[in-house]
């Protein structure tokens, strides 16, 4: 006697999105820490050997990829952010219903960009 229109994924459904969004994070983490990592030893790549005359050359690319890396690691960041935010609105059993039409979201969706708090319908007519 289920009403087809559901207004909230069940206990076992939010279970599932945590387990997959914990994964997640786990990696987001890691990458992050990776980043940082490159970031607090830029001489990991060996360039110090490397004759005079490209030193200028090096520096010139170590500087356009450290902006690279601060970006991935902002973006990393924020990725986190987001997940663990995903997270808190697994624990309020609000997860998966979209901030704009109140349905819920696709778990196709939800299942590729786990954090999102837009349906796609949603997403469209922002566009």
């Amino acid at each position: 006697m289920e009403n087809h229109e559901k207004t909230r994924y069940s206990d076992a459904e939010l279970q599932e999105f945590k387990d997959l969004i914990l994964e997640k994070l786990r990696v987001a983490r890691e990458e992050l820490a990776s980043l940082s990592q490159s970031l607090s030893n830029p001489n990991l790549n060996g360039t110090d050997d490397t004759a005079g005359t490209y030193k200028t050359l090096e520096d010139g690319s170590a500087t356009l990829e450290k902006e690279q890396i601060n970006q991935l690691a902002a973006r990393q960041k924020k990725f986190i952010e987001n997940l663990e935010a995903a997270l808190v609105r697994i624990e309020n059993k609000t997860y998966g219903i979209c901030r704009e039409t109140g349905k819920l979201i696709q778990k196709e969706r939800l299942r590729s960009v786990p954090h999102t708090t837009l349906s796609m319908e949603a997403k469209l007519k922002q566009n």
